[in-house]
């Protein structure tokens, strides 16, 4: 069987550990065909916008994407490619896996913690007003609440009953059908009671019609403090938009970094395979950049496709890269050691894989 997949190489490093994943997901012997199109700065050029219909159509038709980080730019320009795409194409579960592998400079090694991030809603959703303008909303914020400034920017927080049933629900099912034991809400439920109120008050209804994982809730500052101290207490971490953004960093960090980081965008009708970090625009063309968390985001690609196999053979070949200690890229290299380049790490891999 042939996989039909849409191949966006992205910004920045994008196109180089994009190449580096799709050569070692060609290796393991499963068939695929490519639809390679330009989102992101690179489109911008040469269509006149980041994010073509083409690339909506494509991922539409063939159900799955795997896709390189796309540059957003900061306070100013387009709004990001990647939340334009979670929106259009209902991606409304984000999957981010933190696994440390032996052989990775970490003091952590036990960590085998999954983010469950809601991907359409809270402030990612850009109900935004600029500073100055004179809304009927925020005429009406301004009336029936005093501590709201003239000069203030507005951003809305909306936390749905419909999107956390979804997400919630979601991180139940995934953690029964990959034998996970236990599912945690994370909220700020104590302060925000009208929105991750919500979320909570759901997660407890969802959780009592799961009684073979175990649940409990954490509120998201003292989780970041408890991942740092304890992150082998938690498997399964669901979460709003903002924070499972956030948490996802920092569980990175205790695996030894973005680069090793990989994610997964799952709706309905379609999922995108891309790693959790950026384009590193300073490092564009430099064949330097970490393939790792592209190539664990083939991995996960390949088991949505059904090819398990493939996807262990896969993850085994990367993990005996990383235990060799040889071929790795800068950042998981002591300051001063000899690195390896994007391209020879893909090497590396095929040869374990062949």
């Amino acid at each position: 069987m042939t996989h039909q997949i849409t191949l966006i190489p992205g910004d920045g490093i994008g196109p180089e550990v994009v190449e580096a994943a799709r050569r070692v997901l060609e290796a393991t012997g499963v068939k695929f065909k490519w639809d390679i199109l330009q989102a992101g700065a690179k489109a911008i050029e040469t269509q006149g916008t980041p994010l073509p219909p083409n690339i909506l159509e494509s991922i539409r038709k063939n159900h799955v994407a795997l896709k390189g980080p796309v540059t957003t730019p900061v306070g100013t320009g387009f709004r990001s490619v990647n939340v334009a795409l979670r929106q259009q194409l209902e991606l409304y579960a984000c999957l981010r896996p933190c696994k440390t592998y032996p052989g990775v400079p970490t003091p952590y090694q036990k960590v085998d913690i999954v983010i469950v991030r809601e991907n359409t809603e809270d402030l990612y959703a850009g109900i935004e007003f600029e500073r100055h303008q004179n809304t009927e909303l925020v005429k009406l914020l301004r009336k029936n609440n005093e501590k709201v400034r003239d000069d203030a920017g507005y951003s809305i927080k909306m936390i749905s009953e419909t999107a956390s049933r979804r997400i919630i629900k979601f991180a139940f099912q995934y953690a029964r059908a990959n034998g996970r034991k236990k599912v945690t809400a994370v909220h700020k439920a104590n302060i925000m009671k009208f929105s991750d109120g919500i979320f909570l008050e759901i997660a407890r209804d969802i959780a009592s019609h799961f009684s073979d994982i175990e649940f409990d809730d954490r509120i998201v500052d003292n989780l970041s403090m408890q991942l740092v101290r304890r992150p082998d207490q938690f498997d399964i971490l669901v979460a709003p938009n903002l924070y499972g953004d956030i948490i996802s960093d920092l569980c990175a960090g205790l695996i030894g970094g973005l680069g090793l980081a990989p994610g997964a965008n799952i709706g309905e009708g379609a999922a995108i395979f891309e790693p959790s970090h950026g384009s590193a625009p300073k490092y564009t063309g430099q064949n330097k950049a970490n393939p790792m968390a592209e190539m664990l985001s083939g991995m996960l690609m390949l088991r949505h496709l059904g090819e398990l196999q493939a996807a262990e053979r896969l993850e085994k070949a990367i993990a005996a890269v990383i235990a060799d200690g040889k071929d790795l890229t800068y950042d998981l290299k002591p300051a001063g050691a000899t690195a390896a380049s994007t391209s020879r790490v893909a090497d590396a891999v095929i040869e374990r894989l062949v």
